[in-house]
């Protein structure tokens, strides 16, 4: 540890760190546009000038000065406030009026810095440098007159998001931030430079000229399109949700976000679903609240409880899901399953379907493999967190599944099961990396379980775990990265069907004579035999809609406070940013009026009295986050063969997945752009 002295106050850091870091720990803030603590040092800027005692007589930067022990530091000298006006003024000579029309404004770093260190005049008579607009697709606008050359961009593509194509091109006056070859952006993190970006120069594309950020009301939630469970602030104007942002947790996203999380904002206000609706004759018609629970009424009433059904969609919260299993409960159906992708495997224990080692513990092993999954697209921010332990070097990475275009190097182990059988044998050589390892982890991916095989599959990832050291008391390398945000929580609740009672298989293909599909839009249910009557309940007129008989509309995430559990098990709550649309209610409401109507009410009334029952029945969800230990000795059951096709991908494509993705047309756009027309069909 080092122990210097900044402004008077001294300060002890671990040797390696840099003044800038010092102050920060001193609680002395120092400006800066091209230092970012998650980005690697470039000193670029010069702002963050500082004086050293006992150096040369000039002001240094202190993102690149190491410290050292007696060091004595002036962060507000007047050596150092001269420096820092130079250089500002050398920022703002090339750098366009553009405030009063610029996106950035209210939230600038430029303008902020501006208002301490900047001029009222210039001295600069010349011409101004103009620099063309280049077309980095349809998520991030670019006005590259008002870059300052940070490279906090470049930085962050070629180092966290691992796709290297923005660069600085050409010298002096005509250097540039631009694309190697003029072409759209093609990471899944892309819109992280945005929040990256200290000026004006990369803006959000669909959110260009839409409002201030002093007219935005902020509300702190969860992102429920993928099953991370980032954290994410989201801000709304009136009754519509304009823009949604990352949040800091360093456990879960760090303080990054994925592009379909962010940008598929623009489907909350499209295709939704805001009256009830019933068919009749073929044909939807706009009903009543009363009106539509009479029919469900009817046909519930005339049907054996043998033969109704419900299935949990993927982007169902706790409270409803816990909800709708009661009210089923009461009816005398134990017909629920939450794996509408027709997943199978062991869930008797939680340790079978929990990402174990959690997100933060990645950088904590020291060999992977990837069984059946393409994180990149699954889960963006857990990729780039393994790109970044990758970085760091003596990561080695096994894939076994399709070669794909992951953002590290790694050994490709095989196409499908037969390369575990190969890894359990000790034939392969990547067996020997993992049997090197002292804590190596396996990632399984949820798209490999639904396979006929998909049981046996979970349960030979198991045996891999057992065979090579990853369960003991101080590490668990056992870990399943779930698509569906609904899914951990559905498990821990226990939405599964009962012992001789049908799964989501069996209800699809018309075991049910009453099907409740809560969010369940999967491409299944259009195939649904039409002698089922389906109940949807959800928020977008898609593929759940399509197909039912009678439609509830529910709220989306953004209009109900929920409870959503992320692949590693942290339980998590959302908040209400805005009230649902029309006539639609929050779904735990909707199931307790229906339980009500059917004569059979279930005991909550209100929110809170919900989440205390909750927390009463099942008392995970009021334990706190911890790690598990990798003690369990018996393995998930799953005695029936390993299969023989290759792991197929997940996703066709990773901007289109839930009902609201698939309503936005920024993501459709995205689309387009990235996949050719053939893929994007299927």
């Amino acid at each position: 540890m080092a122990k210097l002295t900044i402004d008077g106050i001294e300060v002890e850091v671990p040797n390696g760190s840099t003044v800038i870091q010092a102050a920060e720990a001193a609680g002395i803030e120092i400006p800066r546009f091209c230092y970012h603590e998650r980005l690697s040092v470039a000193g670029n800027c010069r702002m963050c000038l500082v004086e050293i005692e006992k150096m040369p007589p000039k002001p240094v930067a202190s993102c690149g000065q190491p410290v050292a022990d007696g060091m004595v530091v002036h962060t507000d000298s007047e050596m150092v406030r001269k420096g820092r006006r130079g250089v500002m003024e050398f920022l703002l000579i090339n750098h366009p009026l553009d405030c009063p029309i610029c996106d950035q404004g209210g939230e600038c770093d430029l303008q902020d810095e501006a208002v301490a260190y900047g001029r009222d005049t210039s001295r600069y008579e010349d011409d101004k440098r103009s620099v063309a607009q280049p077309d980095w697709g349809p998520l991030v606008r670019t006005t590259m007159t008002r870059c300052i050359h940070c490279t906090r961009c470049v930085r962050f593509t070629t180092e966290v998001a691992g796709v290297a194509e923005i660069g600085g091109t050409f010298r002096g006056e005509s250097t540039k931030i631009s694309t190697y070859v003029e072409k759209a952006l093609s990471s899944e993190l892309s819109g992280n430079i945005i929040d990256l970006c200290p000026v004006g120069a990369l803006t959000s594309k669909p959110y260009a000229f839409t409002a201030r950020p002093w007219e935005l009301r902020k509300t702190d939630s969860i992102d429920v399109l993928d099953a991370l469970g980032s954290n994410i602030r989201i801000d709304a104007r009136g009754a519509e949700v304009l823009r949604i942002l990352p949040r800091i947790n360093d456990d879960v996203n760090e303080e990054w976000l994925g592009d379909k999380s962010r940008f598929s904002v623009d489907g909350l206000k499209r295709r939704r679903l805001d009256r009830p609706w019933i068919r009749e004759n073929g044909k939807l018609r706009a009903a009543s609240w009363e009106e539509a629970f009479a029919a469900i009424a009817g046909k519930v009433k005339a049907t054996a409880p043998q033969k109704l059904g419900a299935l949990a969609g993927d982007l169902a919260d706790v409270e409803s899901m816990l909800a709708l299993k009661e009210f089923f409960a009461a009816m005398g159906s134990k017909n629920i399953d939450c794996r509408v992708d027709g997943a199978s495997f062991d869930a008797s224990k939680r340790a079978f379907y929990l990402f174990n080692t959690t997100i933060a513990g990645i950088e904590d092993a020291d060999a992977l493999l990837i069984i059946g999954s393409n994180p990149r697209h699954e889960a963006p921010v857990l990729n780039a967190r393994i790109r970044k332990h990758w970085l760091d070097g003596g990561f080695k990475i096994g894939v076994v599944g399709r070669a794909q275009n992951l953002t590290y190097e790694f050994d490709h182990v095989g196409d499908g099961p037969q390369a575990l059988q190969a890894l359990l044998d000790g034939t392969h050589p990547f067996a020997d990396v993992l049997k090197a390892a002292a804590r190596p982890m396996i990632i399984l991916g949820a798209g490999a379980l639904a396979r006929p095989d998909g049981a046996a599959i979970h349960a030979a990832a198991w045996q891999l775990a057992a065979r090579f050291n990853m369960l003991s008391t101080d590490w668990h390398g056992f870990n399943l990265l779930h698509h569906a945000a609904a899914r951990v929580g559905a498990l821990d609740l226990g939405f599964l069907p009962g012992e001789g009672a049908m799964d989501a298989k069996a209800m699809l293909s018309g075991g049910a004579e009453v099907l409740w599909l809560l969010g369940a839009d999967a491409q299944a249910v259009r195939n649904i035999p039409a002698h089922s009557f389906v109940v949807y309940q959800g928020h977008h007129g898609d593929a759940g809609a399509a197909r039912a008989d009678v439609i509830l509309p529910g709220a989306a995430y953004t209009e109900k406070d929920g409870t959503y559990v992320n692949t590693e098990g942290r339980v998590q709550q959302a908040y209400i940013a805005v009230k649902p649309p029309g006539d639609a209610r929050e779904d735990w409401r909707i199931l307790r009026a229906i339980s009500a109507y059917l004569g059979h009410a279930l005991p909550y009334d209100t929110l809170a009295q919900l989440r205390d029952h909750l927390r009463a029945q099942y008392p995970v969800f009021a334990e706190a986050f911890r790690r598990f230990a990798g003690t369990d000795a018996t393995g998930p059951a799953g005695a029936a063969a390993l299969g023989s096709g290759a792991f197929a991908p997940l996703l066709a494509n990773y901007y289109q997945t839930d009902v609201i993705s698939r309503s936005s047309p920024t993501m459709a756009a995205c689309v387009a752009t990235h996949y050719p027309v053939a893929e994007a069909a299927e």
